[in-house]
């Protein structure tokens, strides 16, 4: 049985909570992005082969996916704000751990203990709902849901700036740093939640996500690295098939499974987490190919030539754009439903990608491609936590919009796998180096564009009327 959820506790100072907990979900969204320019170097930097330095970037990607689940679960179990400063305490720890040293096995361990902070981002979307006054909400959630693009687009020329001009491990102090800032004023000015879910957590049922999304996300990502028909990519495949489809049974069974499936099995959830992975993947089409076309040799015939911080400097309005969309986003879901949000966003994004096929030739042309389809990405991201958490309980909210925030980081992994393979395998030679052809670039953006229309096609079955299940007062 579950405990009836309590009435909304309202914050004394909404606008400080808001802040408190964006700033957050900056700082988390911030780490993914966080070693990117550092990716040539990690060898030289850890003395490591490049395979093995690659994990300084694969173990984020792998623990956040398991983690947004968890953290979700174990936050409306035991307390949100109590489960996200948990987040904060791995997010300083990692990052010192990382900066301390120099070898290649703490800066992985350091690295895994950052991705475990991704889920304050969906922690603190349900938080919201439940501290801040009803007229609030809506445009908070969008806010913070912005934040998963705005800190990656952001995080790219900072940490490029910094890499440049200081020690790379001052990036790790300075992330070790903010995330301690962020941790203490989230303390300082955020209310627990009183929202609860009553039962046990289900350990049985982490381990078993755990071991079927590791399984997964390896074959996606590291797929082309090992070989797509190569053993280890099919073992890891083959893995998270039979233990993904003996987990689904357990969570069946058990009194108090980690993931709700007959919740998540409702029409409104399914197919907004279906728009979700299409959304990821098109979402990070443009971190994939626009810094290589901007910083491709002008001789490919295509690219700018631009540097990696020069890259990054045009690239980040988009992330930019994402937070200035949030309270349009907000306001249409209050006029118009958040399907609607959801649907404008996605057509927005396929627009934005299908006018890349003549907005590709300048450095302002693909400034203008990313701003119109982050716009997009704004839109749609707002748009996600207002389906989910009208359709499911509210004391499984937090654990409903962790199960989101993994879809879409399904739908980013996938995109990197399969825009990976298309650029290498549509090449030019320049100058002794390998780089991908215009061909190339343009079957990736088309398959984003694809992706975008594919997930509007998902919305329309998405209930046009979502009713918010308000909980039980308790007196």
């Amino acid at each position: 049985m579950r405990r009836p959820a309590v009435a909304r506790r309202v914050a004394a100072s909404p606008r400080l909570v808001v802040a408190a907990l964006c700033s957050g979900g900056l700082i988390a969204s911030f780490m993914q992005t966080l070693v990117i320019p550092l990716v040539p170097a990690l060898p030289r930097l850890l003395d490591a082969s490049p395979a093995d330095a690659s994990w300084v970037v694969t173990i984020t990607l792998l623990v956040a996916a398991v983690m947004m689940p968890v953290t979700g679960r174990l936050g409306d179990l035991y307390g949100k704000r109590l489960v996200m400063l948990g987040c904060f305490a791995t997010l300083v720890v990692g990052s010192v751990v990382v900066a301390a040293g120099s070898a290649l096995v703490p800066a992985i361990i350091g690295r895994g203990l950052q991705g475990a902070a991704m889920g304050i981002i969906p922690l603190g979307i349900t938080m919201m709902r439940d501290v801040l006054p009803p007229e609030r909400v809506g445009s908070a959630m969008a806010l913070m849901s912005a934040t998963l693009g705005v800190g990656g687009a952001i995080g790219l020329p900072v940490s490029a700036i910094v890499a440049e001009n200081a020690s790379w491990q001052v990036l790790f102090w300075l992330s070790a740093v903010l995330g301690a800032l962020c941790g203490l004023l989230v303390a300082v000015v955020v209310p627990e939640s009183q929202v609860r879910a009553t039962g046990r957590f289900d350990v049985l049922g982490a381990l078993g996500l755990a071991v079927g999304l590791v399984g997964l996300l390896l074959g996606v990502v590291k797929g082309g690295q090992w070989g797509w028909g190569s053993p280890l990519t099919i073992g890891a495949f083959t893995t998270s098939v039979v233990v993904l489809v003996l987990w689904g049974v357990l969570q069946l069974r058990v009194r108090d499974p980690l993931v709700d499936l007959r919740v998540s099995a409702r029409r409104p959830v399914l197919f907004t987490n279906l728009a979700s992975v299409v959304a990821g993947f098109a979402m990070f089409g443009t971190s994939l190919v626009f810094p290589q076309l901007l910083q491709a040799p002008p001789e490919t015939g295509y690219g700018l030539g631009l540097s990696m911080l020069q890259a990054g400097l045009v690239m980040a309005p988009g992330g930019l754009m994402m937070m200035v969309m949030s309270p349009l986003s907000a306001r249409l879901t209050a006029a118009r439903g958040p399907r609607t949000t959801l649907m404008t966003g996605l057509a927005v994004i396929a627009a934005g990608y299908l006018a890349t096929t003549f907005l590709t030739g300048s450095v302002p042309a693909v400034l203008l491609a990313t701003v119109i389809i982050s716009s997009g990405v704004g839109i749609s991201y707002a748009a996600m936590p207002a389906l989910i958490m009208g359709a499911v309980p509210r004391e499984l909210s937090a654990a409903g919009n962790g199960l989101n925030s993994l879809m879409r980081s399904v739908g980013t992994s996938v995109s990197a796998a399969v825009t990976g393979v298309v650029l290498a395998g549509f090449t030019i030679g320049v100058g002794g180096s390998v780089f991908p052809s215009a061909v190339g670039i343009q079957v990736a953006l088309l398959i984003s564009a694809g992706a975008s229309l594919a997930g509007l096609a998902v919305t329309f079955l998405i209930p046009a009327r979502v009713v918010e299940r308000e909980p039980v007062t308790v007196g």
